[in-house]
Parts: C-alpha cells; sequence; structure tokens
C-alpha cells in the first residue's frame, strides 16, 4: 500500500496541453475517483501515474519515491484497463498468474496468490475455463483478480466498467466496493460516471480541460459544489440554475437575505455579504424542491417521468425549464399548474460572472 504525490504535472500531446500545473495527493489506503467528461484528461493523469505517458514537467512520486521517469514494471503498481485484454487461448488461472510467472516468481506463491484472489472474487470454479467460456462480468472480475494478484502498491482502474449492462456495472461496484473494504489498498479509478464516483470514492477529483475543479468526499462535492460545472455534472437530473439577484431585507436578521426569482422570492439564512440586488445564479437539486399547495412559486407540467419508486417532474417557471423529485405516486396533467417551495438551506448560490461559488 503506496500513497501517490503529484506535483505540478504537465501533458501536452500532439502540440496540445492535456494536463497543466496539475497538482494532487492520494493518501495511503484511499479509493479516489478521477471523474470527468471525455476529453478532461482524467485518462491521461491515470496512465502518467502508471508510467504509460511521458510528462513534459512536474514529478510523481509514489511510496514516497520519485518514479516521474521510472519504467512501468518499476511501480509496484496494478492496473485494469477498459478492455479486459485477456489471452484467448489462456485459462482464468494462466491469465491471473501471467505476469507472476514472467517475473520469475516462485510456483508456490503464485497459487497462493492465485487462490486468495480467485476466493475473493468469487472466481474459483473458472480457473480452468477460458475467456470465450465466461460472460462479461466474469471476464473483468479475471482482468481485476490479474491486477490484485500482483499485490501492489496501487490499483488503477481506467473505466473498468464501462463496457458492461448496467445490472452487471451494478454488482461489480459492489464487488470493488467490498475489496477495497478488504484489502485497505490504494485504489485510483478513473470513470464519467457519476453514480461510480459517489458510490465508491472515499474522495472525488472533478475535472475539466485537464484541471482540477474540486476535490472532496462525494457528500461535500455534491451539496457544495465549487463552481456551475461541478454543480450540473453531478445530480440525475442536475442541478437547476436560475438566475436572479440578492436584495438586503431589513426585516431579517443581518445574516439573512432574500434571493429574487423572477416572482419567486426565497428567504433563507445565507451566508455572504452582498451588494444591493447583486445578479446570481440559484442552484437548487430537483430533490430540495418539493411540491406544497401553500408554496410561494408555481410552474405548469411540461413533462412526467416515471422512475419506479419517484417521478421526475419537469415545470416551466417563467419561460425557464426545472426539474423536482416527487417520492408520493401522483397523476399529474400535461399543462397543469403546480405550487412548491424549495428548501432555503439547500441551495447554492453562484457569480453568473465567475461561476464560483458564493
Amino acid at each position: 500500500m503506496s500513497n501517490v504525490c503529484i506535483k505540478n504535472l504537465g501533458i501536452t500531446l500532439g502540440g496540445t496541453a492535456i494536463l497543466r500545473g496539475l497538482d494532487l495527493a492520494v493518501a495511503e489506503g484511499e479509493f479516489l475517483v478521477l471523474l470527468g467528461p471525455s476529453g478532461c484528461g482524467k485518462s491521461t493523469l491515470l496512465h502518467a501515474i502508471a508510467g504509460l505517458i511521458d510528462a513534459n514537467e512536474g514529478s510523481i512520486e509514489i511510496g514516497g519515491h520519485d518514479m516521474t521517469w521510472a519504467d512501468p514494471s518499476e511501480r509496484n503498481i496494478g492496473m485494469v484497463f477498459q478492455s479486459y485484454a485477456l489471452y484467448p487461448t489462456m485459462t482464468v488461472e494462466k491469465n491471473m498468474s501471467f505476469g507472476l510467472r514472467i517475473s520469475g516468481t516462485p510456483k508456490q506463491e503464485i497459487a497462493r496468490r492465485i487462490a486468495t484472489v480467485a476466493e475473493m472474487l468469487h472466481l474459483e470454479p473458472l480457473l480452468q475455463r477460458k475467456p470465450a467460456a465466461l460472460s462479461g462480468g466474469q471476464r473483468q472480475r479475471v482482468a481485476i483478480g490479474r491486477a490484485l494478484v500482483r499485490e501492489a502498491g496501487v490499483f488503477l482502474f481506467d473505466e473498468p466498467l464501462s463496457n458492461l449492462d448496467a445490472k452487471l456495472r451494478s454488482s461489480l461496484r459492489r464487488e470493488l466496493k467490498l475489496l477495497h473494504q478488504n484489502l485497505k489498498a490504494t485504489m485510483i479509478y478513473v470513470t464519467h460516471d457519476q453514480v461510480e464516483a459517489m458510490t465508491l470514492a472515499t474522495r472525488i477529483v472533478v475535472m475539466k480541460a485537464g484541471e482540477i475543479q474540486q476535490i472532496g468526499t462525494p457528500e461535500t462535492v455534491y451539496e457544495c459544489p465549487e463552481n456551475l460545472f461541478v454543480a450540473g455534472f453531478l445530480g440525475a437530473p442536475a442541478m437547476n440554475f436560475i438566475a436572479g439577484h440578492l436584495d438586503v431585507q431589513q426585516q431579517f436578521t443581518s445574516d439573512k437575505l432574500q434571493v429574487s426569482l423572477a416572482s419567486y422570492a426565497l428567504k433563507a439564512p445565507i451566508s455572504i455579504i452582498a451588494g444591493e440586488k447583486m445578479a446570481v445564479t440559484m442552484g437548487v437539486r430537483p430533490e430540495h424542491i418539493h411540491l406544497d399547495s401553500n408554496g410561494d412559486a408555481h410552474g405548469s407540467v411540461v413533462l412526467v417521468e416515471p422512475m419506479g419508486n419517484h417521478l421526475v417532474l419537469w415545470l416551466d417557471l417563467g419561460g425557464q425549464t426545472i426539474s423536482m423529485i416527487v417520492n408520493e405516486p401522483q397523476q399529474f396533467e400535461l399543462g397543469s399548474t403546480v405550487r412548491f417551495r424549495i428548501d432555503g438551506h439547500r441551495v447554492s448560490l453562484f457569480d453568473p460572472a465567475t461561476e464560483q461559488r458564493l
């Protein structure tokens, strides 16, 4: 188990800057998830840690040792790729032990590691099968097992579940989380899937255009996004953004402001110093908007999405469409008017010019 420390990392490929002055510290035993859209640099960062891509500037330390220019074989890492990359003519056992055999690991030690990992990943009945006789989920477990038998200091995962169907992804997510709890190993995981990030990570690193936008626990990143990009990237449906302005209200105590949003005024405690009629963008997640027959706001129904255990209700609010979560089964007619209230303690306010959290 090792920590990873990245300082001022810069990578340019084909004349294009992919990563710019990136700093990141990964603690021992942490499950760190790199989250972001395609092209944001998350896989490039992972490959740089693995030694598959050279850095143009900066340094990469693994376990306290400078590994910036070290060969991948010297970095004590185990890596799981998006594709299974299994040898089709080899059995599961041979696929998992291939790297150990090449490195000259004693046969008895190989057998011990294979037995341990196979039990951990429920692969014992499959050890003598070849990849063609395995399902997609089983093949991915073999690929994970091949990395685990290395007993590396750091395990790297490059979107390992993206090729699987929804049910298999859900199943393997649970297995990976349990695996981390049992091994307490350092894991760095790349994904564009926010569900994977929220369920697996001890900390999430949200990236955009080669730069880190926010680092924090899943709860912090979700509840207190630092900018509009982070706020909009996490959540399904995404956070609602509503333009408005802040007014200091004399009738409230000094730490309370009023957010005026079209015809709706939200009165809530907000710790911020604002000028008169300061422009803001208010962000509110769909689950923090509640049906209320006495609510101060109203909108007309434009779409209803049944999701099984809840509904996603889309409303027209003064020309802008917003979404809300309805947990109780109800019937809504298109075009009908519903009243609602916003949980003022759960909103986020952003500066529309800088897009940063206020």
